[in-house]
């Protein structure tokens, strides 16, 4: 067996958040010039990061390692009222990357607490998403995982309950955890609108049919990226073999042998050259063998950054 097709998936690679979080970066450093700092990863994946080092910016954990008064960006998976507190503490001029849909899920916490709910979070523990939304209200979260952990989960007394879900997790899997606390909390309230996101939920589709239509699905993207994960996962969980990767260093050669069909999709903060140096890597010594498209939905969605900081990065440009 030889592989006679690549099929790419569409949509795959960067969302609207990830695209919004590196556009913010890019206007930090036009306006203020290098270094700017990050706190945490701008998004998961290393290639952009490396490429924001080699250019002044600079990574870290905790806002305490910033020079007072410097600039700080948010980086797109958001941070708790305490990582914002410590930013003003040390005078840092903030610069705020979080993606919308990010932010919908902290201000839907802020909202439940507001009104005094329990809640449970559905996420990832130690995930720095999990850890800036469950920020909004320690006392008042309490962490699930997986269907199992809401079978097990023993609930503090409480006269409301609410969930709130990480935006980038399976949405088999946060279905199939909603179906028990459901079960076991029929008082349960929910968002009124889904807290994965719509590009999760797109590329967990798009890879389900890639997966119907392919022998292996190659996924694009850092092993630190809780989508690119999940969408590994997920064509597994449909019977195909799956890998995850970054780089065609990581290829085996003998897919090529192995497999007839293979399918190539991409996490969320995955740059698209990534991509095409996997699927030139896929095709060293095999140049004739077609790529297809298998498109599932178009994408759409765009966040624009705030006015101000185009406005002042427009300004900066003509200065110079």
């Amino acid at each position: 067996m030889a592989v006679k097709k690549i099929v790419l998936a569409a949509p795959r690679g960067f969302c609207a958040g990830v695209a919004y979080a590196i556009e913010v970066v890019e206007l930090a450093l036009k306006i203020h010039g290098a270094p700017v700092y990050v706190r945490h990863a701008i998004v998961h994946n290393e290639w952009v990061v490396r490429s924001f080092e080699e250019r002044g910016v600079v990574f870290v954990e905790d806002v305490a390692e910033i020079p007072t008064g410097s600039v700080v960006v948010f980086s797109a998976h958001g941070v708790s009222p305490a990582v914002r507190a410590g930013a003003v503490g040390r005078g840092l001029k903030v610069i705020d990357a979080t993606c919308p849909l990010v932010t919908k899920v902290h201000n839907e916490a802020r909202r439940f607490a507001a009104k005094g709910y329990l809640m449970v979070y559905i996420g990832h523990a130690g995930h720095v998403e999990a850890e800036g939304t469950m920020g909004e209200a320690p006392d008042r979260m309490v962490l699930v995982e997986t269907p199992e952990d809401a079978e097990r989960v023993d609930l503090p007394p409480h006269d409301r309950l609410a969930v709130v879900t990480q935006t980038t997790l399976s949405v088999d899997e946060v279905e199939a955890t909603m179906a028990v606390l459901k079960r076991r909390f029929p008082h349960l309230e929910t968002p009124q609108k889904e807290d994965i996101c719509y590009a999760t939920t797109n590329r967990q589709a798009a890879v389900k049919a890639l997966a119907a239509a392919c022998d292996l699905v190659v996924v694009v993207g850092s092993t630190t990226s809780s989508n690119s994960n999940r969408l590994r996962e997920v064509a597994e969980a449909h019977g195909t073999d799956a890998v995850l990767l970054m780089s065609p260093d990581q290829i085996d050669p003998s897919w090529a042998e192995r497999y007839s069909t293979i399918g190539v999709t991409s996490g969320a903060s995955t740059p698209e050259k990534l991509v095409e140096d996997v699927i030139g890597g896929l095709l060293v010594g095999r140049e004739g063998v077609p790529i297809e498209v298998l498109e599932t939905v178009r994408e759409d969605v765009e966040f624009k950054p705030p006015r101000d900081l185009v406005q002042l990065a427009m300004a900066r440009k003509g200065a110079i």
